[in-house]
């Protein structure tokens, strides 16, 4: 038997009279006399079947293997930074004012944006996404109906996405 190193579907692959078992430790072979001696009700055929799912069954892991590891690269290819999952506390303290300014940006344009709806719906809004009340709730509390809350609630975000878009 050649020694085929590169996959056990390969290994298999490449005998046509043998099943082929890849263990820690050893290869052993399976060959239609050793079958026919081992469970002797069987035949020829069952024996063509196995191998045929023995085939299939490599086929799948290694093509299973390849999905899993043909993006793989060395780390040693790699850039140093490139191959950093988390910044390093460097670039966290020369990040950080930028952050802070954009973070300040996002919280300015959010009060502005509500400041543009009505005073039903900023308060309705506020209690649905803020406080967390469902469109019922919010009804009850008011004695509207849920009706009216969902409608006030759909223009109150149509207002806020127009003004975001603008802005």
């Amino acid at each position: 038997m050649k020694n085929y190193t590169n996959s056990d579907y390969a290994l298999n692959k490449v005998n046509k009279e043998a099943i082929i078992y890849r263990f820690a430790n050893e290869i052993v072979e399976v060959t239609l006399e050793d079958y026919l001696r081992e469970n002797p009700g069987k035949t020829a055929d069952d024996f063509a079947e196995l191998k045929a799912l023995s085939d299939e069954d490599y086929k799948d892991q290694d093509r299973e293997d390849y999905r899993l590891t043909y993006k793989n690269v060395p780390l040693h290819g790699l850039d140093e930074t490139d191959a950093c999952c988390v910044p390093s506390p460097e670039e966290i303290l020369i990040d950080e004012p930028e952050r802070k300014a954009r973070k300040e940006c996002m919280r300015r344009q959010a009060y502005e944006a509500i400041a543009t709806l009505t005073e039903v719906q900023r308060r309705r809004y506020l209690m649905y996404h803020v406080e967390g009340l469902t469109e019922e709730q919010i009804a009850e509390n008011e004695g509207a109906t849920q009706q009216a809350v969902s409608k006030s609630l759909f223009w109150a975000e149509k207002k806020i996405k127009k003004y975001l878009a603008n802005d």
